[in-house]
Formats: C-alpha cells, structure tokens, sequence
C-alpha cells in the first residue's frame, strides 16, 4: 500500500488525476491548487462547471486555509464530533486560496475530512487539499467497490490507488453558510442540528 500512496502523491504533485478509494466512495482528484488539473478533471468527467466539487482535507488547521470563516460552533458541533468522517460541510470559501471552478462559481465550498487511512495520508503528503468528487462521469452511478468503476474512466486518468471504501454511502452535506444550518443531502450520518 505504502508504494501506492508514494505514487499517488507522485503524480498529484506533478499535476496528475488520481482515483483513490475514501471511507465514503472512491474519489477521482487532483491538487486545489493547480487550475489546469482542474479543468481536465471536470472535463474527464464531464462535470458541468457550475457544479462545485466536494474538498477533502486532512485536518482542521488545512480546512482553515481553504474557508474564508471556520465559525467555533461549526467545529464544536460539526468538525469535532464527525470528522473524520462521512460529512461535507459547505463554508464560505477563501477567494486567495480557492479557485472558482472549484467553488462551481459560487462563493462557498464543501470541506470533508475522509475517515480512510490511505487518502488521509495521501493528502498529508501532498501538504494541499485534492479535490474528491466520485469517481464517475457526470450523473453516472457512484462507485462504492473498485469492480464498480468504469474501465473508460480509468483509461483517462494517471493512477489509480486499489482499496476498500468502508461505508459505502454517500457523506452527508450540510450547509453551515446558512441560518438555520440545512442538511443538503441526507447521507451515511446523521447530524442532530
């Protein structure tokens, strides 16, 4: 496994795409930080540009970075008793450090920290957030298993990382940029607000 992370994180950092498994589905992504990636991630799959893509991280102190406001009753209610784990939170995003192709044009974006050991690590070693969408073209079915992904995907990306996603649900998304917060899609928790 150790040889896949470090080739993972090889080709993240030189600007690739790579399909990884997470706690929740297996994740197509790339560096936030490299707009062209970005651009060839959503056309591969053939994600509309107005869609913001979901942001994983591996810490609270990376999600700071990347959200322009980390409210103290969002990490005490949300990022301390469900991360890591199957939630999505959608905050206001940092307009110096997130593209607005990331963001879908909008002015928020959705930080996740996986609860799976090997995409942790990989985003540790790559000191930046990678972006984690499913791995599927656009309103195709979501992977849980590898045998689910499609071989056409596979062929267009730079690596794939073999592994187990551990929940196989969907995470749960919720908007803490609203008042009162509001859960956009139910998914593999369920957060009392």
């Amino acid at each position: 496994m150790n040889n896949q992370i470090e080739q993972a994180v090889k080709i993240l950092n030189q600007g690739g795409i790579v399909i990884f498994p997470t706690d929740t589905a297996f994740g197509i992504g790339c560096r936030i930080d490299n707009q062209n990636t970005i651009q060839r991630l959503f056309k591969i799959r053939k994600r509309p540009q107005s869609q913001a893509v979901p942001v994983l991280v591996s810490d609270l102190e990376m999600a700071k970075k990347y959200a322009s406001d980390l409210p103290n009753n969002v990490v005490q209610k949300l990022v301390k008793p469900y991360w890591p784990g199957a939630l999505t939170i959608i905050l206001k995003a940092n307009e110096e450090t997130v593209s607005k192709l990331v963001c879908g044009g909008g002015e928020t974006i959705g930080l996740r920290m996986p609860n799976h050991p090997v995409v942790l690590e990989i985003i540790k070693k790559v000191g930046v957030p990678v972006l984690g969408p499913s791995a599927n073209f656009h309103g195709e079915t979501t992977p849980y298993e590898f045998k689910d992904l499609s071989s056409q995907l596979i062929s267009l990306v730079d690596y794939v990382v073999k592994g187990e996603c551990l929940v196989k649900q969907a995470s749960t998304v919720l908007d803490s940029t609203l008042t009162p917060w509001k859960i956009l899609r139910q998914g593999a928790i369920s957060v009392n607000i």
